[in-house]
């Protein structure tokens, strides 16, 4: 049997676009004409995480933010001078990135459902890399999935070469913030330039 290892380097396409960077850093941004900064926040256990940054919007100013509740994060972006809002940010904490490589038949090695993976096929390429059941496909090759259908996953997924990146989260983490939530239909699913 031929193992195929998947790349760790960072010249593939799709792992450029999935990069999680560690650490924290700063974020500027500023309100638009409507007074609007173009992101949702939502607390989970005391941390608050942005749930959504809409498309063509700009994406708390030197003030801890752990443990406030949403209303108290909303009122300080809110209330903040519209030309420079400065944010701490750190990507995706409970995240992570999976490379995996197409067998000969086009396969990865997944099988999901309404983009949770249900399934793993044995030695296969998502075994080999350790791709989890009941984790939340995020993004393929840097590009958000999430509110897709899975006919329109299966699409980017067959689409993409021989090497896909997928980026993944918890499903228990994922239901947590996505949990009366309308942001699916909000998202963005353009494909991120690098």
């Amino acid at each position: 049997m031929s193992w195929v290892a998947a790349p760790i380097t960072g010249s593939d396409l799709g792992v450029k676009r999935a990069e999680i960077r560690k650490g924290v850093r700063e974020v500027v941004l500023c309100k638009d004409m409507d007074g609007k900064i173009g992101l949702r926040l939502k607390v989970i256990d005391n941390g608050v995480f942005v749930q959504l940054v809409q498309a063509n919007t700009p994406a708390i100013n030197g003030k801890s933010c752990a443990g406030w509740s949403s209303d108290n994060a909303h009122k300080e972006l809110k209330n903040a001078i519209p030309e420079k809002i400065t944010l701490a940010v750190r990507d995706r904490p409970l995240e992570r990135t999976v490379t995996l490589h197409k067998d000969m038949n086009g396969q990865l090695g997944f099988i999901f459902k309404k983009g949770r993976i249900t399934s793993i096929v044995k030695d296969s390429s998502a075994a080999r890399n350790g791709l989890l059941t009941d984790h939340q496909i995020c993004e393929i090759n840097g590009q958000n999935i999430i509110g897709l259908k899975d006919s329109q996953i299966t699409d980017i997924l067959n689409s993409s070469g021989g090497v896909v990146t997928v980026t993944v989260m918890p499903e228990v983490i994922f239901e947590h913030m996505m949990k009366s939530s309308i942001v699916k239909s909000l998202m963005d699913h353009s494909i991120p330039e690098v």
